[in-house]
């Protein structure tokens, strides 16, 4: 957290309001496919039936018809559907599975041979560690949608595989399905057999600039930190300890494993005077929806010294609080304290997303998610942040998600810090000090990744040798 502790730091969740099209519309007609050579089925409904809508909602199970085991990511399902304008771009999201949606990929692709109901399609796919389907197990529900990326309506009624009357699951011949690479259910609008699947890893549509910085720079001093958008502060203020100083100097470098890392170094001898705190952040006010991903290595001792101190070790961002209790503020944080802090007595992560506060009195209106535990190595922290919600993963599992309530209505910066909370009940005057390392941090705007995803990304970019690009525009 970056303004002050929250104490519980909870609040009832917001219920949403679905989007649906408010005209019912005669729909295509329901038509069951055999599995033929195949070897699974898709079974589809809609979500919002209206001949035009906000967003379109198709949701599909994933049967297996074969007597073998089907491993999902060896599976495809593309739906199509008829751009509402030539230049018009879309965006996928997954608002529920059964199987969990960072397990579901979703990419957008054009049609070789447009027909007057069809010139896109969306392709569904699956991680890895999304894994098989026994013979005749389903995936269960996958709620799934996508709108335009302007949030203009968009028109259902002469989409291929839409179905405006389908309000329960069946079996649907207008989407096609693949396995490894054949096409095994289904039939694609003419002349447009899926033979070029996409990749999940690299998803088209709109979005998708980068910002990725593997820190490879020398000292604080490095004039390529500045050139990148990084400021490593030094201005006095809070949060944490009265009195203490933000050091540019205890902000190095190093390898590591083969990588270049930051390493932010926060100490004290039990004095504000002699307390230090170290915080890296963006200078533009740039980043809103999309992908937020770091390599973070948590300590849970000091490498020198005394323990106890009540340190919190972060990766977050965050916008200006405007005025108390203004409605535009955001911010979502990873935040780990080691020693415990904020009232609870040991070791814990928090992932927290923010509405407001108003710092005096203190009020604080927030979600978040918490795990108690030692979280002391390395660790890949993701949050994502689309139209519906903010959702948290660490080292690639579901760590918690967040209320629409939360989402931000204004960019932000990207961060990280340590800091002391306090010195409370701290009577020891021997120096000691505290390290939190960062490996890379990754910004996809306005694309939903998966960490599988995210992990690949980063591949990508380390193997073609790239240390630094900041493709994200000026708000």
């Amino acid at each position: 957290m970056s303004t002050r502790p929250t104490g519980r730091r909870t609040r009832a969740a917001l219920a949403l309001t679905a989007l649906l099209g408010s005209a019912a519309l005669a729909g295509l007609p329901a038509t069951t496919a055999a599995a033929a050579d195949g070897a699974v089925t898709v079974q589809y409904r809609t979500g919002s039936g209206g001949a035009t809508a906000d967003q379109s909602e198709p949701w599909f199970k994933v049967r297996n018809t074969d007597s073998s085991p089907v491993q999902l990511s060896q599976v495809k399902v593309r739906y199509y559907f008829k751009a509402d304008a030539p230049g018009a771009t879309y965006r996928f999201a997954c608002s529920w599975a059964v199987r969990g949606c960072s397990s579901i990929t979703g990419t957008f692709g054009t049609l070789s041979h447009p027909t007057s109901t069809a010139d896109r399609y969306l392709e569904i796919g699956f991680v890895p560690s999304a894994g098989s389907l026994a013979p005749g197990a389903d995936t269960g529900d996958m709620q799934l949608r996508f709108h335009r990326s302007d949030w203009q309506t968009l028109r259902q009624s002469d989409d291929y595989s839409f179905g405006g009357t389908q309000a329960a699951y069946a079996d649907w011949s207008k989407v096609t399905a693949q396995l490894s690479g054949a096409t095994v259910w289904g039939t694609a609008p003419e002349g447009n057999d899926p033979t070029d699947p996409t990749d999940p890893t690299d998803p088209p549509g709109d979005g998708g600039q980068t910002l990725f910085d593997d820190f490879d720079y020398t000292s604080h001093t490095d004039p390529a930190i500045s050139a990148h958008g990084w400021n490593v502060r030094s201005n006095p203020g809070g949060p944490g300890v009265p009195g203490a100083v933000w050091d540019p100097s205890k902000v190095t470098f190093a390898s590591s494993g083969g990588n270049s890392v930051m390493n932010l170094e926060t100490s004290t001898a039990g004095t504000g005077s002699s307390t230090t705190h170290t915080e890296v952040l963006t200078r533009s006010m740039k980043f809103r929806n999309g992908t937020y991903a770091a390599r973070v290595r948590f300590s849970d001792a000091p490498k020198y010294g005394p323990d106890g101190d009540r340190v919190v070790q972060t990766f977050f961002t965050i916008n200006d609080l405007k005025a108390p209790m203004a409605d535009d503020y955001a911010e979502y944080d990873f935040e780990y304290l080691p020693n415990g802090g904020w009232g609870e007595p040991a070791n814990i992560l928090y992932t927290t997303s923010w509405e407001t506060y108003n710092p005096d009195p203190w009020q604080a209106v927030n979600q978040h998610s918490e795990s108690r535990r030692s979280f002391a190595g390395w660790h890949d922290l993701v949050v994502t942040i689309d139209d519906r919600a903010i959702t948290y993963y660490v080292d690639g599992q579901h760590f918690g998600t967040h209320d629409a309530a939360y989402l931000p209505e204004r960019p932000m910066s990207i961060n990280f810090n340590q800091w002391l909370i306090d010195l409370d009940g701290q009577t020891s005057t021997v120096p000691r000090a505290y390290d939190q390392q960062v490996d890379y941090v990754l910004h996809v705007k306005d694309q939903v990744l998966t960490p599988a995803q995210v992990s690949a990304r980063i591949g990508a970019l380390r193997g073609a040798g790239t240390s630094f690009v900041d493709e994200v525009p000026a708000p």
